[in-house]
């Protein structure tokens, strides 16, 4: 089975997030590193070459896929910032609607910018995400 993409790595995540280079997703990236260190008590590592993850997971697919992934994390994106595991959270469909503008994905939440959200909204997804993702779907 091949193995994922996505690996950790030890490139410096303080500076991927100097190196973006739209200003405002630099200053959200250095905002959500903090908030997410603080919720989750992990340290940030690079996965892959853009994704900033806290805390590591594994998983196990009915088909015998499994692999490694982040708990939580973020990536500045050019257009926007992709979240990650913080919507399979049990609160995640109560209080997607009070988080203000926002879209989702598959398994991300996108933001054009942190101030387009509800910070204390934004906190309680990372909480119960990362809670959920290490007690309900991490696996030995």
């Amino acid at each position: 089975m091949a193995e994922n993409k996505t690996q950790p790595t030890d490139v410096s995540v303080e500076e991927f997030l100097a190196a973006v280079e739209h200003p405002t997703r630099r200053a959200d990236g250095f905002e959500l590193l903090e908030m997410m260190r603080d919720i989750t008590g992990q340290e940030a590592v690079m996965w892959g070459p853009s994704i900033v993850g806290f805390g590591s997971y594994h998983y196990k697919y009915e088909t015998g896929r499994e692999g490694d992934s982040a708990a939580v994390g973020f990536s500045p994106r050019k257009g926007n910032l992709a979240l990650y595991g913080l919507t399979y959270g049990p609160d995640a469909d109560r209080l997607l609607p009070e988080l203000g503008k926002h879209k989702t994905g598959a398994a991300c939440l996108y933001v054009n910018k942190i101030d387009d959200v509800d910070r204390d909204v934004l906190a309680q997804m990372i909480r119960t995400g990362y809670q959920h993702v290490m007690e309900e779907l991490h696996t030995s």
